[in-house]
């Protein structure tokens, strides 16, 4: 089999913000010819499905700014540099919900955009959650609310195009297939 590989030649850093960088990488393509990639650097994140006890989900509604609208959507943050994503896992929980968990659990993790950017995402499940008194604070820049809805609800929410983000349509699926397969065995 062919090598696919693409060997950077040069690196050109164009943009470092406070989540993103943006590089252009001169590379050679596995023909010899030679080909500009455009990159995206991420941290990584977190997205969290936080359960209740009696099997609700919490999500939260914010604006999204590049969306220019309003989504619904599972809690998730970004990861500090050199920070496990359990970690990150815990803070975003507690930053976006106000609860803690006593059962947080690693579900999975993907590329969010592999095309143009490094960012991995690791996908939780919270259970046994306690309400904090004195939460963690929210971003400065963060406004969310909070909403409960049953698992149900969630899907109708997808049908209907009100859930409409990649991470949250897929951390839903995922942990219905993981149920799936747990009934099965």
């Amino acid at each position: 089999m062919d090598s696919l590989e693409e060997k950077t030649l040069h690196t050109e850093k164009i943009f470092s913000g406070n989540i993103i960088e943006l590089q252009v990488d001169d590379v050679e393509l596995p023909n010899g010819e030679k080909s500009k990639r455009e990159i995206v650097k991420h941290p990584g994140a977190v997205a969290i499905i936080p359960f209740s006890s009696d099997g609700g989900m919490y999500l939260v509604e914010q604006f999204r700014k590049p969306l220019e609208k309003t989504i619904i959507e599972i809690p998730a943050g970004k990861m500090e540099p050199g920070e496990h994503h359990s970690i990150t896992a815990r803070r975003e929980l507690e930053e976006e919900t106000g609860f803690q968990s006593d059962d947080l659990m690693y579900l999975t993790s993907f590329y969010t955009s592999p095309g143009f950017a490094d960012e991995l995402l690791h996908i939780y499940v919270a259970r046994d959650l306690r309400k904090m008194e004195q939460p963690l604070a929210q971003d400065a820049d963060e406004f969310i609310n909070l909403v409960k809805v049953m698992p149900e609800e969630a899907e109708q929410l997808i049908e209907q195009q009100l859930i409409f983000d990649a991470k949250t349509m897929y951390a839903m699926q995922y942990w219905k297939l993981q149920l799936l397969i747990e009934e099965n065995e």
